[in-house]
């Protein structure tokens, strides 16, 4: 039986190699698409895989909302970034108005990932 550990490790695997093809055969690829190839590759049955999918992302949400950083070896970062306080133009109302400072998530993908998808997708 794998361990919800050794599932991440290979959606995250899996992850970046459909990451890498989608362009060639899909427009986009949604959750669903995800959790069948997963299931597909690794023979798990898809109810599980898709607790999985959906654990990992919960996890990773929650980690960021405490403010708790995410590294993925040869994957890539879910991080927080804070926004500094900036003033910008309503220019339906020709008024300045000003958007306070913010933290928003982001993620960096590995150097590896990064390399990969410049060699192969085309």
């Amino acid at each position: 039986m794998l361990y919800c550990s050794q599932i991440i490790f290979i959606f995250a695997h899996q992850f970046v190699l459909i990451n890498t093809l989608k362009i060639k055969y899909f427009k986009e690829m949604t959750k669903a698409d995800i959790v069948n190839e997963i299931s597909k590759n690794t023979g798990i049955e898809k109810v599980t895989v898709q607790k999985t999918v959906e654990a990992f992302m919960e996890t990773v949400k929650d980690s960021l909302v405490e403010g708790k950083n995410v590294y993925l070896r040869g994957f890539g970062s879910y991080v927080v970034k804070k926004r500094a306080e900036k003033t910008a133009r309503n220019i339906s109302k020709n008024t300045t108005i000003i958007i306070p400072a913010h933290n928003i998530p982001s993620f960096k993908p590995a150097k590896s990932f990064v390399a990969k998808v410049k060699k192969q997708v085309k």
